[in-house]
């Protein structure tokens, strides 16, 4: 696995879609030994026929094994090994109580009632192993009346009222269209395991730790929560800023580019008058700014217009204004700056740029990481290293169907 300052920790990963294999991977990144614990049918089926999924393929066909190479699956699951088991069976779940009883942390992000449908939540994993770790991540939390809703990113964002300040206008509010209350339930996770692990170096005692995506998302409300509370307006800015004016995004020269433009105060306004030629009047001041704002995004814009995106930017950058070109996913990769801090990472086949740690430190690197594994791919590692079964133990687990290295049929 990989080395880092996790290196020793054990991980049982149950985790699937979004916000709990992000938690996971980083925590791989870091070091532990990430060990995921996959249904037979997790991946999807053997064959997905002509359906293509979202994200494509890795390596940019299904090939023989489609189900290893869904590109959104893979993407999280670098540096971790796979035992694909079916906890359905009681055999199945003996045999992962056993491997709680040799693990730190079990993390799962499914619904409240998934785990004790299977009897394997916190009660029962803290009897088989009392210093063990629990961190569920469900939507909306273990109680509550909304405890047995379904939970999707994308449900879950407007709930936590982040939705309610974006849009472009009072008529319509928009979301992110990305789920942001998933990455942010993923770095909860990770510190909140790291927390853990620190307090059971103390006591001696494990901890169930629980956290929901409505939750963690509604933390990140800004001061407008504050403004709310307090009977002022709340206002929809779309690109603009309250406090900043020109704010915004816009387009350059190109079939469909933009470039990022904020100025924080006058004296960004009087770097922004002497750099863009025109009629800018550099002595308004934010007040005036802000009732102009439309008059002098359309003096920016023609400037912009004469310029690539990196170019624009570039030129606002020498004069100090804050400006970056809006990349898109090609733009990204091929970035400089992500270059040359070589935070894409090409270890999947393809090869296919995925991106790094932004954890930056001694003794993190990804010279030794691993790709995703195939699906059940560790079956045998894990249960003869961690469990000491017998060659004739684990191929009588596979004939009988409890663990898989591929679909059923």
């Amino acid at each position: 696995m990989a080395k880092g300052p996790l290196n020793g920790v054990r991980i049982l990963d149950l985790t699937h879609v979004w916000a709990g294999p992000l938690a996971t991977r980083i925590l791989a990144d870091l070091g532990a030994d990430v060990v995921k614990i996959e249904a037979p049918t997790s991946r999807g089926p053997r064959s997905y026929g002509r359906t293509t999924p979202l994200g494509g393929w890795i390596g940019g066909a299904p090939g023989d094994e489609p189900y290893n190479v869904n590109a959104v699956f893979v993407k999280l699951q670098r540096n971790k090994k796979s035992v694909a088991v079916d906890l359905k069976t009681s055999v199945g779940r003996t045999t992962f109580l056993e491997l709680v009883k040799n693990a730190d942390v079990v993390m799962e992000n499914f619904s409240a009632r998934a785990m004790p449908s299977l009897r394997l939540d916190y009660p029962v994993l803290s009897a088989a192993n009392p210093k063990i770790i629990y961190v569920s991540m469900p939507g909306y939390g273990m109680d509550g009346p909304y405890r047995n809703r379904v939970a999707f990113g994308p449900s879950v964002e407007p709930l936590s009222g982040l939705t309610n300040v974006m849009g472009y206008g009072p008529d319509e509010p928009r979301n992110t269209a990305m789920a942001l209350p998933d990455p942010i339930a993923a770095l909860n996770a990770t510190s909140a395991v790291v927390t853990a692990l620190r307090r059971r170096q103390q006591t001696g005692r494990g901890a169930l730790v629980e956290m929901s995506l409505h939750e963690g998302a509604a933390a990140f409300c800004g001061p407008w929560l504050i403004e709310h509370q307090l009977g002022e307006p709340v206002k929809r800015f779309g690109n603009r800023h309250p406090n900043m004016a020109p704010c915004g995004i816009y387009r350059c020269a190109g079939s469909d580019d933009w470039v990022a433009i904020a100025c924080r105060d006058d004296r960004d306004w009087y770097a922004i008058c002497a750099t863009i030629p025109g009629s800018l009047d550099a002595t308004a001041d934010l007040e005036e700014r802000v009732q102009t704002h439309h008059n002098i995004d359309q003096l920016i814009e023609t400037w912009t217009l004469r310029h690539s995106k990196t170019a624009a930017a570039d030129i606002l950058q020498e004069a100090n204004i804050p400006a970056g070109p809006v990349n898109t996913t090609p733009d990204m990769t091929s970035d400089s700056q992500t270059i040359a801090r070589n935070f894409f990472v090409s270890i999947e086949r393809g090869p296919t740029p995925i991106p790094g740690n932004p954890i930056k430190m001694k003794g993190i690197s990804s010279a030794d990481w691993t790709p995703c594994p195939r699906l059940g791919a560790d079956n045998h590692e894990i249960l003869r290293e961690w469990l000491g079964y017998s060659i004739e133990e684990i191929d009588a687990l596979e004939c009988s169907g409890v663990i898989v290295n591929r679909p059923p049929a």
